[in-house]
């Protein structure tokens, strides 16, 4: 049977019965569920012989961001992903490049295994709007650095101008 992949009949311990609360239960079968992210076992009871299913799904690690007056709290991929859309407003982005912005972002924190500062979050943001468009880049900085001056943009755009030439390789060599 395609799909199916059949676990070696031994004794699991470990999960009880639910009918009769045996402390072993033995595998039946097996297969894989949620498209591939969980696995759906059936299972035996040898005490009364109820039969029953259970599903193994891998924890996923909160990512903890910790703000600057030093709290915690869970990261919200919303939160970053409604930055972004805001900051890319009528600019022709389309919702699957901020989705992928944001995946992206995610899975760099997420590789650190540890938590994370909440600016280390607005830097991995910028970088990546910085490749993607210059006004969302600025619209960004403008909200994430604060700037209540003109001369704030200026700056930023000065700094964004200097390394969009530099990654493009227009600096003058000498």
């Amino acid at each position: 049977m395609p799909g199916w992949a059949y676990a070696r009949r031994a004794t699991i311990s470990g999960v009880h019965c639910p009918s009769c609360a045996h402390d072993d239960t033995r595998v039946v079968d097996s297969r894989t569920a949620d498209d591939g992210a969980a696995v759906r076992r059936r299972r035996q009871c040898p005490g009364c012989g109820f039969r029953f299913t259970t599903f193994e799904r891998a924890d996923a690690v909160p990512l903890v961001v910790v703000k600057a007056d030093g709290h915690r709290e869970e990261f919200d991929r919303a939160k970053v992903c409604a930055g972004v859309l805001a900051a890319s407003k009528g600019r022709g982005i389309d919702e699957a490049a901020v989705e992928g912005l944001v995946a992206s972002v995610e899975d760099e924190l997420r590789g650190a295994g540890e938590p994370v500062a909440s600016s280390r979050i607005g830097v991995a943001v910028l970088d990546r709007l910085r490749v993607l468009d210059d006004v969302a880049y600025l619209r960004f900085a403008s909200v994430y650095k604060d700037f209540d001056a003109a001369a704030d943009f200026h700056r930023e755009i000065e700094l964004l101008t200097k390394t969009s030439s530099l990654s493009r390789g227009d600096a003058a060599t000498g």
